[in-house]
């Protein structure tokens, strides 16, 4: 097991590599979230829904 974390002796290079790799993933999806939750804000005090109506997504 300790072999394949060496990673023949690249592994100073590559698990800090997945470690940025997953720190760019998380951004991007963080960035994401916070997109889709402003714009629904900002489309519902564009377009506000009569009493009742719920949205259908």
């Amino acid at each position: 097991m300790a072999e394949f974390f060496e990673m023949g002796g690249y592994a100073t290079y590559i698990w800090p590599a997945y470690g940025v790799v997953g720190l760019v993933l998380a951004g991007i999806w963080i960035a994401s979230r916070r997109f889709v939750t402003t714009t629904e804000a900002e489309l519902s005090t564009l377009n506000p829904r009569p009493d009742g109506e719920k949205d259908e997504a």
